[in-house]
């Protein structure tokens, strides 16, 4: 455990900046990439993307993991590139922090962009490497969706700077009441779980704000990981915890909601607890969410996170 400390910032991108298309986990159809570069483009951004994209290896894959890993650091290292988003989730980014992970820790931050499978890149970016980034659009089903896809408005925000931003999306609910306020950390729960007991475990500092969600999990395989994150002591270090909208995350048949999960939970936990946030797997579109910037938690008059420092510089 390790108390806060001011995070490192990428710089705030610009309009014809180049942004470099990654697949650190399973792999895209062309069809996909396409319009999700049409979708850089039209923000005004030049996407930069080669054919290793479009590797594949044992059927779930974007390639082996040294190719992976050597295109994210080529981009990374490159300064002609302003940030990185990822094409897609799946599987596969935890296989690339043995290769990357000091050079993330060690070399000046770029923005980084991604959510699901590639929450294991987040982690050590935000919590290891103490840098800033963003919980946001990927290219699958997102940007190459357009408007349909993801909220346009929080992503140019947080890329540019969103220091002040109420994030208060239709849908959020309180669990339980309170105001809290510390850096965000967090992401998609089956990978925040899985890192623990490896040198990349999940490690926030104490007063964080915890942000969780997930896709396709019966509750009680969100209780399970939960309880996980629990007994390792993460969830004593929150000051807050934030739920998404957790889809699909209900028992076959109703019996059972992943609300009734949270809720036992929340029963435990002295802060606020709010649920619904779209970021990361939703119905609608998602929204982008800085990780590693101070925030505040608020339940009254309604449910909102307040980003009161911008992610990039």
């Amino acid at each position: 455990m390790r108390a806060a400390s001011a995070p490192r910032r990428p710089r705030a991108l610009q309009s014809g900046d180049r942004i470099a298309i990654v697949a650190p986990a399973s792999s895209i159809t062309r069809d996909e990439v396409e319009r999700g570069i049409a979708e850089i483009a039209r923000l005004g951004f030049e996407p930069v993307c080669d054919e290793s994209v479009f590797a594949r290896e044992a059927g779930y894959l974007a390639g082996p993991a040294a190719l992976r890993a050597g295109v994210f650091l080529r981009y990374w290292r490159d300064p002609g590139i302003a940030a990185l988003v990822a094409a897609r989730g799946g599987y596969g980014s935890v296989q690339l922090l043995p290769i990357i992970a000091e050079a993330l820790r060690e070399e000046t931050p770029k923005l980084f962009i991604g959510f699901s499978d590639n929450t294991s890149i987040l982690s050590w970016l935000t919590c290891q490497c103490r840098a800033t980034a963003l919980h946001g659009p990927m290219l699958e089903h997102r940007l190459a969706r357009g408007s349909e896809g993801y909220d346009e408005s929080s992503f140019l925000a947080f890329t540019q700077d969103g220091a002040g931003m109420t994030i208060a999306p239709d849908g959020m609910t309180v669990v339980g009441h309170g105001e809290h306020e510390g850096p965000m950390f967090g992401g998609t729960l089956t990978q925040l779980a899985g890192s623990l007991g490896t040198p990349y475990a999940f490690d926030p500092p104490p007063g964080c704000v915890l942000f969780i969600e997930d896709v396709n999990e019966r509750p009680y395989r969100i209780d399970r990981m939960l309880t996980q994150l629990r007994l390792a002591g993460v969830l004593a270090r929150a000051g807050a915890l934030v739920f998404g909208e957790m889809k699909g995350c209900d028992e076959p048949g109703g019996s059972v909601g992943v609300r009734d999960v949270i809720a036992a939970f929340a029963r435990e936990f002295r802060g606020p607890v709010i649920s619904g946030l779209p970021s990361g797997h939703t119905t609608g579109p998602t929204w982008t969410l800085p990780l590693g910037v101070r925030t505040t938690v608020v339940t009254r008059p309604r449910p909102a996170v307040i980003v009161e420092e911008a992610p990039v510089a």
